[in-house]
């Protein structure tokens, strides 16, 4: 190991760890500390399981960090999450960061048209304080970027989708544009409302998602509660939140966690342990949580654990491009925006939480983004900086003091039709090994929730198995 500390799964020399009858003699080792990770690794400590944390990286987090660019603090992209992610927001209060992520008030995204004319440039989708659905029926209503008609067959299309199951395994065959097609969205009303929320939120345009995903996050988000689609999103570094404030509260609930660890190989004992193997050491440990990416998961399963593990390799993965640019001046007063008529998408003003002292910088979040990923910077620079003093009469005026980009070629599963029958659930069919991730059989797409709901179930099904039936669950509904 890096630094030579020795790892001992069932080391009983912590003296600062609490030990309690049902915690003696257990121990549990987590692979992988990105959300799914770490919220596992807390759940089982807080229910009295000795825990071992391992990481390849050096640094907890996952796709969720931050880095250091000069005197900027870089986001690697730009996450957001929504009121009705219930197991994300009571991660954000187990490690004391609820306030330094909020929600907003009432859901409000003002939306760009480059292309419309001077004065019908901005629309808004926001919500009244009304029950589901007339909540957002006034907003659609004068939605400027859909003619009358496109926002009545909006409206009966929304109705339509509310009373879809999203578990059909039947919807999940389908595709969600072809859906809307049959149910009469125009090419309009796709790019300008469904695929505005579900690019974002999928990672995918309609006619390459799952109609079941589809139907989870629009059923979820716009029509199960009028404060669902409430954004929320950190106003500090994402390392903050998931990495130093994660690793502060791992530590306070007396989990062993190790960095620049690779976890080499998985097997089982004939008595019901495991042995993981890292460089140079072997933990023992009672149940494992393999929290890693769907093919490194595929690399490290022992034979048999899953039926058919050729399926992992199956499920695809779709990149997300961030493009960043730093101002000499402010150009845009919102926190953020949406926009049409352009290839930008996402806007998020993140002055203030990079450090930045003078200008403004602002972050492009590009999903869906297979045909930008591997362009040069170059190419990038001049594909979107003129589509930003279109959208920004403002930047036109100022001088780029920085431009650059981060690309995470693999950020997501690829949420496409049939995805749902390749996602395993928490369980294997090794005694003791447990898999999490945002790409298990979660209901959700990639999503910061669906990998703090992974991390909860797995840890139900380890504690169950290891006797603490009685163990309170930090989110029962996800396990």
């Amino acid at each position: 190991m890096s630094d030579g500390t020795r790892i001992e799964g069932t080391a009983a020399d912590s003296a600062d760890r609490p030990e309690t009858p049902s915690a003696r003699g257990t121990s549990a080792v987590v692979v992988g500390a990105g959300l799914a990770g770490t919220t596992a690794a807390l759940a089982l400590a807080d229910a009295g399981v000795r825990v071992t944390l391992l990481e390849g990286r050096p640094r907890l987090g996952g796709l969720a960090f931050s880095f250091q660019r000069g005197d900027l603090t870089v986001d690697n992209g730009q996450h957001v999450y929504l009121r009705c992610c219930t197991a994300y927001r009571w991660l954000l209060d187990r490690i004391d960061a609820t306030a330094l992520a909020p929600v907003q008030d009432r859901l409000d995204v003002p939306v760009l048209d480059a292309d419309a004319a001077p004065g019908r440039r901005l629309g808004r989708l926001r919500r009244d304080a009304l029950p589901v659905p007339l909540h957002l029926g006034r907003s659609l209503a004068t939605y400027p970027h859909l003619s009358l008609a496109e926002r009545a067959k909006v409206g009966r299309a929304a109705l339509a989708l509310r009373s879809l199951d999203p578990a059909d395994p039947a919807l999940d065959a389908q595709d969600f544009g072809s859906w809307l097609a049959a149910h009469g969205q125009s090419a309009r009303a796709v790019e300008a409302l469904w695929d505005l929320v579900g690019v974002a939120t999928l990672n995918a345009v309609a006619a390459d998602a799952s109609l079941g995903l589809a139907a989870m996050v629009f059923k979820t988000g716009l029509l199960s509660d009028p404060g669902a689609a409430d954004i929320g999103w950190a106003r500090v570094p994402l390392g903050e939140l998931h990495d130093r404030l994660t690793r502060k509260a791992l530590d306070s609930a007396g989990v062993r966690t190790e960095v620049r660890t690779r976890v080499t190989s998985l097997s089982p004992h004939g008595n019901g342990r495991w042995s993981v193997q890292v460089p140079g050491e072997r933990i023992e440990a009672d149940a494992v949580v393999l929290a890693v990416p769907q093919r490194e998961a595929h690399d490290l399963l022992p034979a048999g654990a899953l039926d058919a593990p050729e399926r992992l390799l199956d499920i695809g993965t779709a990149p997300i491009l961030n493009v960043h640019v730093v101002y000499d001046r402010k150009v845009l007063e919102r926190p953020f925006f949406a926009a049409l008529g352009s290839p930008v998408q996402w806007v998020f003003d993140r002055t203030a939480a990079s450090g930045l002292r003078e200008g403004q910088y602002l972050a492009l979040s590009q999903s869906a983004a297979q045909d930008d990923i591997d362009q040069p910077v170059a190419a990038l620079r001049e594909r979107y900086l003129p589509e930003l003093r279109r959208l920004l009469p403002a930047t036109r005026r100022a001088e780029v003091k920085d431009f650059f980009v981060t690309r995470e070629r693999t950020a997501t599963f690829a949420p496409a039709p049939g995805v749902g029958r390749l996602r395993p659930g928490a369980r294997t069919k090794a005694p003791g090994l447990y898999l999490a991730g945002a790409w298990t059989a979660t209901g959700w797409p990639a999503t910061l929730e669906s990998a703090v709901r992974s991390g909860v179930s797995a840890a139900g099904a380890a504690l169950k198995a290891l006797g603490h039936s009685g163990a309170r669950l930090p989110f029962e509904e996800a396990a």
